[in-house]
Parts: structure tokens; sequence; C-alpha cells
């Protein structure tokens, strides 16, 4: 049996195809970039149904090419904290907020949660912009009365190529409507979000399938009889594909945005560990929690750098960063696109300092890929407070494959910790399989994890 993995990612949708071992084919990859709507005012956004074309036209040059005809299991890989709203027909009334949007806020007169440290513990967030718990009241606002409901991206796409589409608990925690030990909508959440649980996606029950719409069955007959396992938000997945599956490592993963996260194992109904105050926490499935922080830049710092600073290529970008890094003068606050929770800090609230008529282009981005490094560690020893003991580090996702610059910064800024690297590329997919198939402890023994110095995989 062959694996579908789907990546709903921010700057692009992807499938790809692995064995039964969570192990991609070579050249089983389709890759559709989408067009994510920037502006000043904080606006991230995607247009829904372009982004389900997109997913539709991967599985199509997948089936063209011969990929699909082992496939058994679909498993998903889908970006945390989307919303979009819903018209009673399930066509979309406004736009997708991505979690790069920062332009909700909570009511002026609002009085939020009777007591944040108690929401804070059940829910794993904060009355904070990045929830569905401020989005909904904002979105309604400017939607109109054409929306009925509210789905995450994934319910979307999904819902429309599926029989049914339930919201997984994974994607369910990150809209900040769950309580994380019941699981179930959390009745004061909900209150300020202003919704009924009538209006938000059905949740999934521990180990749901669902089977393609007989429509795009005949599209995809390959795919008819294949089982789609319920989606896992892309941190979770992206951890368990480094091998992080309990306390004795975190994963520091730099994509397009940049995470630490720490998955233990709490089975539904368990009481939580203690969560410190900085750190969020969602779900990984029913029987895992992942405890973390986030970070609205990573390989969007070296896009921005290489489109406006005209940046050296390749083998010439590593040496320059080299030399650059003895004499680091460059001092930067990395946060271009604003705080992720719990920090409120807007999009445009990053800096540069030290600069001077000597200041070069690669100077600058390594003052902003060091910026990020110190961010990383700040939170990693709040993580480490957590569990009482200092972890290892699994360096993992395509930004750091690509500058082993990047991971040596990482090396030093975390030292005395051990730190390694992931050379696995398809971190996101291989997880999102893993977990689909009930083998998140064995991703403890995942290939892969090696020295940062050494040379990607052979096939990235």
């Amino acid at each position: 049996m062959d694996i579908l993995a789907l990546d709903l990612g921010t700057s692009s949708v992807r499938g790809l195809v692995l064995d039964a071992d969570a192990v991609p084919r070579p050249g089983a990859l389709a890759r559709r970039k989408v067009r994510l709507a920037t502006g000043d005012d904080g606006t991230g956004t995607l247009d829904g149904s372009g982004y389900l074309a997109c997913l539709v036209e991967c599985l199509d040059e997948l089936a063209a090419g011969g990929h699909l005809r082992r496939i058994g299991l679909v498993a998903t890989s889908a970006q945390w904290h989307s919303v979009l709203p819903l018209a009673a027909d399930g066509t979309p009334s406004g736009p997708v907020l991505t979690w790069l949007d920062t332009r909700a806020a909570p009511p002026a007169n609002g009085a939020g949660p009777a007591d944040p440290e108690d929401y804070h513990r059940r829910t794993g967030t904060w009355w904070h912009r990045c929830y569905w718990s401020v989005r909904l009241p904002w979105l309604r606002e400017r939607c109109g009365d054409r929306t009925v409901r509210f789905a995450g991206l994934a319910e979307y796409v999904l819902g429309e190529l599926l029989d049914a589409a339930p919201m997984s608990m994974s994607l369910a925690s990150g809209t900040g409507l769950l309580d994380l030990r019941s699981l179930d909508w959390d009745a004061e959440a909900c209150a300020l979000a202003g919704v009924r649980p009538d209006q938000l996606p059905p949740l999934a029950p521990s180990g749901w399938h669902g089977r393609l719409d007989p429509g795009y069955a005949k599209r995809w007959p390959q795919l008819a009889e294949a089982h789609w396992a319920a989606p896992i938000g892309d941190g979770a997945a992206s951890n368990v594909g480094s091998g992080c599956v309990d306390p004795s490592r975190a994963a520091v993963t730099v994509g397009t945005s940049a995470a630490v996260r720490m998955i233990q194992a709490v089975p539904a109904g368990a009481e939580l560990p203690p969560l410190p105050d900085q750190l969020w926490r969602y779900r990984v499935d029913h029987d895992h929690v992942v405890t973390g922080a986030a970070y609205s830049s990573g390989g969007n710092l070296f896009a921005w750098a290489n489109r406006e600073l005209r940046l050296p290529k390749g083998a010439e970008l590593e040496a320059a960063l080299r030399r650059t890094a003895a004499g680091l003068v460059v001092r930067a606050n990395p946060r271009f696109g604003g705080d992720r929770p719990p920090g409120t800090a807007p999009a445009g609230s990053g800096e540069l300092r030290g600069l001077s008529f000597g200041t070069t282009a690669v100077d600058i981005l390594a003052g902003l890929m060091a910026g990020l490094c110190g961010l990383v560690a700040d939170d990693l020893a709040e993580l480490e407070a957590g569990v009482e003991e200092p972890m290892e580090v699994v360096l993992g996702g395509g930004a750091l494959t690509a500058s082993p610059w990047w991971r040596g910064a990482f090396t030093d800024v975390l030292a005395p910790r051990t730190v390694r690297w992931q050379r696995n590329p398809e971190i996101g997919a291989t997880g999102a399989a893993l977990v689909a198939l009930g083998r998140v402890a064995e991703a403890a023994d995942i290939g892969g994890i090696g020295r940062t110095d050494e040379g990607a995989a052979p096939n990235t």
C-alpha cells in the first residue's frame, strides 16, 4: 500500500506519494504555488476556491503520472488557525484568513475570559487575534448576513472532495475553541466567539476515515477506495516527521514561518501537564498534545532579503555568510509579520540596527537569521522549564535544508544542548502519514537525523 500525503501550506499546496513506511517515492510529487494576499495593514489571506483548484491540479498531475495506482490511505498536513466564512450553500462568503493575518482585534469593550489563566490551561490559547474567539466576530462584521457558519481551509477543501469532512482534534485545537481535555468545544470560548457549536464543523471521532465524493471518484478512480485520515496541524506533523515525539526532544522547524515544539502523550480525559504562561498547547491527535511557540518569520525572512537585497546565490552566499559571522554587527528584530500569540506586536514590527556604509546585504540577512535564532533560544528555555530537564534539539524544514550557515547559527545559540538535523525535507508529509498510521511513538527512531553539517538527503 502507498500513502498519498497532502500538504496544505500557506505558500503552496502539494501532493506526494509515500511508501508503506512513509518514505517518499522518487518523482511522485506535484506542487502548485498559491497566491497569498498581504498588505501593510496586516492582511494575510488566501482565496478558498483558487486553493481548491490548485489541490485538484496536483491530484490530476499525480494521476496522469501513474502515481496513484496503489494508494490505500490519504494523510493531510494542514495549516493551523485558518478560517473562512461560509454561506448557506457552502460557498465562501469571504477570503481565508491565514495565521499571517493580524487585523482582527478583541472588541474595545470586551471583557475577555472570566479567568484567563484557567482559559489558557483548558484551551492552550489566549483571547488573541490568531484564534477564532477573536476572528469570528471580526469576520462576521465584515462578511455580512450571508455567513451562516465557519470552517478552516482543510475542512473547506476536503469538504468539497469527500463524502464528509469533520474537523480533526488537531485542527480544532488550533482554533482556540477546543477544551483540550474533554475534546469538545469549550463553552466560554464559543461564547467569546459569538458562535454556536452547530455553526462550527463537526468534530472527527478517533479513527475517523472519509471517502471521495462519487463525482471525484470518477475523476480519480485510483482513489475511490482509499481511506482519508483526519488532517493533522502542520506543526504537529513536522514534529512527528522530525522524530520529536516525547519530552526528551524539541523540534525547531523553519519553513515559511518558524516554531519550537515538544510532544507529550496525553490521552483524552487525562490531566493536562503544566503549561508555561508564554507557550501555547494544541492537540496532535486524541492521544498526544504539542506545546511550544511560533513566529511569523522564518524562511520568509530569506525570501524578503533575496527579493529586495540582491543577495549572491548558492555556495557564494554561504561563503559570504561564513565570513560575516565572525564580525556580526547588524542587530535585527525579525518580527516583520508581527507577533504570533501571546504577543500582540502588529505586522511591520521588524527592525534593523547597527547599519553603516560598510553594511552589506549579506550582513543584513545574517542579522535577521541570527535574530530568529535568539527568539527560539528564549522560548526553548521556557519549554524546558515545563519538563524540568534539558532537551535535545532536532532542526528541520525547507529553510534550514537550504542554509548550512543557518543550521550552524542555531547550533551555536542553542549550545550546550545537543543539536541535530533531520535531513528528510518532507517532515510534514512523513509526520502526517505516521500519525494516520497510528505510529507516533515509532517516530522516535525515525531515520534521517544526523549532524547539522551533513548534506541534504538525496531526494531534496
